[in-house]
């Protein structure tokens, strides 16, 4: 295992987050804390609880995932697609590192950023809404879970798109539409019932359900579930990179 190559591709990407800060872990901060005024304070404080659980204090895990899938798909595929667009893809590709400590330093480095902005998002809602964590184990579980997963699918994002535009296509058309339709901000049971069931076939209602279980001990979906629907995903991520460096799919042609 070359531990030299895995960190000085890490060391790198970390550093971009210090070059951008105010795009990396700012503004989306930022953002989360606007819906947390609007949503938790203003319009929460009109509403009634949800499960017992106050209106404010239920869409943090669902905002905080948002959030959360928004940025390790964003970091993972910038990170990757840079370099394929300037060339230096070539220098890393040659270099005497494996394809797994590639994905190791770019999808480490995504994640650890995304885990971060997360738990700075944690730190933030405490200044609107009272929350409590009834699974903080699970919770952090969770969160390292999902953010090394959507780190993985991001790579494999930044290898397909081919301009900077295509970037941005699955995140702002698929994947944060299916969040905001995945229970972010109400519970699926409040649906009528022939809804309830359409929506199970959008897999980021199981990765709300847990998190919000692991937050308040409540889900729309059982908990082993979406743990299992988790990893799964994760497991389809790891073969598309596998493909990927195995055919050099955009990457050696």
């Amino acid at each position: 295992m070359n531990w030299y190559g895995i960190r000085a591709i890490y060391k790198f990407e970390m550093a971009r987050t210090g070059r951008t800060l105010m795009q990396s872990i700012a503004s989306p901060v930022l953002s989360t804390s606007l819906y947390f005024i609007v949503f938790g304070a203003a319009i929460g404080s009109r509403m009634g609880d949800i499960d017992g659980i106050s209106y404010g204090a239920f869409i943090i895990p669902g905002l905080l995932m948002l959030s959360l899938l928004s940025e390790s798909i964003s970091n993972a595929s910038f990170g990757i697609f840079f370099p394929k667009f300037s060339g230096t893809i070539y220098e890393v590709l040659s270099a005497p590192v494996s394809a797994f400590e590639i994905v190791a330093g770019y999808v480490g480095a995504a994640a650890t950023k995304s885990i971060i902005l997360g738990l700075l998002i944690l730190v933030t809602a405490r200044f609107f809404v009272d929350y409590e964590i009834v699974h903080p184990f699970w919770m952090f579980g969770f969160l390292v879970l999902t953010a090394l997963t959507f780190s993985m699918f991001g790579f494999v994002i930044g290898i397909w798109a081919d301009d900077f535009q295509k970037l941005q296509v699955i995140p702002l058309m698929v994947v944060t539409p299916l969040t905001f339709l995945g229970g972010a901000f109400y519970s699926i049971n409040m649906l009528p019932e022939l809804w309830q069931k359409v929506i199970l076939f959008n897999p980021v209602v199981y990765l709300i359900s847990g998190f919000r279980w692991a937050f308040y001990g409540v889900s729309d979906v059982n908990v082993g579930i979406s743990l299992g629907m988790t990893l799964l995903f994760l497991v389809l991520c790891m073969t598309g990179i596998w493909w990927i460096f195995r055919t050099g799919y955009r990457i050696k042609t």
